[in-house]
């Protein structure tokens, strides 16, 4: 009995510190960074989790890592000056329309998510698109949220575009090829609806701000590469980054790995003083992520997470096309208010065990990489992608609040599940039936 007291009482504990700090965190009167760090902390001090468990198990250090070595090649990269270059091309593409260039931007990310981590994507593309907004005399905010939510939408298409269809790709023994083909479809779609959606949420915000005076025609594109000799070192190591994460697998090494084995040789190649480089990594985002971590691996650890998915997934009845539903739909929901990363994981042995029962899991496999990919776009801590364009915005004067996000996410997030939903269910659960 007193272990079941103390269970019960770990329980409570664990989701009452959890639902304290995201609350804190939607309010903003604290910075979330901080509120993430004291909700994971309490759940050492209050023994929901051992030092251990918190930084050996709760902890990815390899996301952790991967944007530690990412920022520092973009921090070296920002340097040369290509991303103002950049900058101008976009805007220039777009003729100059802010709508045109927000949707040219948006699919540049997205496109290039599914062939990186989309976090990676974001830490590169971030710094264009404040310099594009710059000489726009616009507010970045709307760019920097429609871009992100292009990266959570393109991530999904592939096994190494989103953190959680790694796990997902593993667990399933998903190959590569089999994944593409089967996500890049609804991942299409989503992109197509994305377009009007975009229009919707976004048009009216585009618009200079008050006293700004626009300079796109000022700005002679040849003069802007400061630094002709460290942008093809730059390249060269981000390059060689690319193919190291196409064939991480092959090579049995994490990207955190490869990202920081980048980020070392671009230092010693590039000679850049490590304090110079440093101070373009994003301390509060990792530091975010590290008490998100924990505070989310406490409640999986006491069955939060596990108990109300079994629960729910019992209302399935064993039934094919509801529990496929049910899978994407909850799967979207939770990974709104939690990380997609541990919420992903928890799911992964609840379809496994509906595997063993006899049920064909092929289509819930996808499903949870929908959900999970797509739901991530719900809320600002809804994906890693989410909290590093936050955070860099934040650090660039431009912050983007809980619900400002929200208010932009929502439509997309809906329009996105509801086109996932038709296609799982002609595609996916019809012909499995």
């Amino acid at each position: 009995m007193e272990n079941a007291a103390a269970s019960s009482n770990q329980v409570l504990i664990a989701g009452l510190i959890f639902v304290l700090t995201y609350a804190v965190i939607v309010s903003e009167k604290v910075h979330r960074t901080v509120a993430a760090l004291i909700g994971g902390f309490l759940m050492i001090w209050l023994g929901i989790l051992s030092q251990e468990e918190a930084f050996a198990d709760a902890v990815d250090w390899n996301v952790i890592f991967l944007l530690t070595g990412m920022m520092i090649i973009a921090g070296i990269l920002s340097q040369t000056g290509v991303f103002q270059w950049l900058a101008i091309q976009a805007v220039k593409m777009g003729k100059r329309d802010p709508f045109r260039i927000l949707i040219f931007l948006s699919l540049v990310t997205a496109v290039t998510s599914a062939a990186l981590d989309n976090v990676t994507v974001v830490v590169l593309i971030a710094p264009v698109t404040l310099y594009v907004a710059s000489n726009l005399g616009i507010s970045p905010i709307p760019f920097l949220i429609a871009e992100v939510l292009a990266s959570n939408i393109g991530g999904a298409a592939t096994l190494i575009g989103d953190p959680p269809n790694i796990l997902i790709g593993s667990a399933a023994g998903i190959d590569f090829i089999t994944f593409a083909a089967a996500m890049t479809p609804p991942v299409l779609l989503s992109l197509v609806l994305f377009v009007p959606i975009a229009y919707f949420v976004f048009k009216k915000e585009l618009v200079p701000l008050e006293g700004a005076r626009p300079h796109v025609g000022e700005l002679d594109t040849d003069n802007l590469i400061k630094d002709a000799e460290l942008l093809r070192k730059s390249l060269i190591v981000i390059g060689l980054v690319l193919v190291g994460f196409t064939a991480h697998g092959a090579l049995n090494l994490e990207p955190a790995t490869i990202a920081m084995s980048g980020a070392a040789l671009l230092l010693v190649w590039s000679k850049t003083e490590p304090d110079k480089a440093l101070e373009h990594v994003e301390w509060t985002t990792l530091l975010f992520f590290v008490g998100l971590f924990i505070t989310v691996e406490a409640i999986v650890k006491v069955g939060i997470i596990e108990d109300m998915a079994q629960e729910a997934l019992k209302l399935t009845d064993g039934d094919l096309g509801i529990t496929t539903m049910f899978v994407l739909w909850i799967s979207a929901l939770a990974s709104g208010i939690v990380d997609n990363i541990p919420y992903t994981a928890t799911m992964i042995p609840l379809i496994q065990s509906l595997g063993s029962s006899g049920m064909n899991t092929e289509p819930l496999w996808w499903a949870l990489a929908l959900g999970a990919d797509l739901g991530g776009n719900l809320t600002l801590v809804g994906a890693s992608a989410n909290v590093v364009v936050a955070s860099l915005a934040e650090r660039n004067g431009h912050k983007i609040s809980f619900i400002q996000f929200s208010k932009y996410s929502f439509f997309v997030t809906l329009g996105t599940m509801l086109s996932s939903t038709v296609f799982l269910w002609f595609f996916h659960v019809i012909p499995n039936r």
